[in-house]
């Protein structure tokens, strides 16, 4: 006999039943789900503070009846937290004789996508005259980034931050 031929007859030997869940050392028996009977409610372990009747008839869904309203607890009324707005933050464009104005104004417009070309036409304008001038305020990182993005220009555009001063003494 071959070991094909082996495998088989011990398949058909088995039959359906070696594939069939059971539970090893106690003998197949019916439980009461299998005969059609159905669960039995369940039931908190738990004291809920409820009381419910279940009324079920032969052939029809069962019906709870709530014999006990439960009791509604007041909210839990949350402390409110102080939040402070994140520090702004200037980006100053710092005025330079070496600077193209259209490349100048068309970059800060560029990078700062809230920016016009009035805006940056006048800001360009202040710098040249004053040395340095304010383009915007802006969260730390965005400030950053603005700055980082101006400098990566070509031909660079200077620019810094500055805090931008707090007003009630902190």
């Amino acid at each position: 006999m071959t070991r094909l031929t082996q495998v088989l007859c011990l398949a058909a030997f088995l039959g359906a039943n070696a594939f069939a869940p059971s539970r090893f050392g106690v003998p197949h028996t019916q439980t009461a789900l299998q005969m059609g009977a159905g669960a039995a409610p369940a039931k908190p372990k738990i004291e809920i503070g409820q009381k419910t009747a279940v009324t079920q008839k032969v052939g029809q869904k069962s019906v709870v009846k709530q014999t006990h309203k439960a009791k509604v607890a007041e909210p839990v009324k949350r402390r409110e937290h102080k939040t402070e707005d994140a520090p702004l933050y200037k980006v100053m464009l710092i005025g330079d004789e070496e600077y193209d104005q259209t490349h100048t104004i068309e970059r800060i417009c560029d990078i700062m996508e809230d920016v016009d070309e009035g805006q940056a036409a006048s800001v360009f304008t202040q710098a040249q005259n004053g040395g340095k001038a304010m383009i915007a305020k802006y969260p730390f990182e965005h400030a950053e980034l603005y700055v980082e993005q101006l400098l990566r220009s070509d031909p660079m555009i200077f620019s810094e931050l500055e805090e931008e001063e707090r007003m009630g003494g902190n």
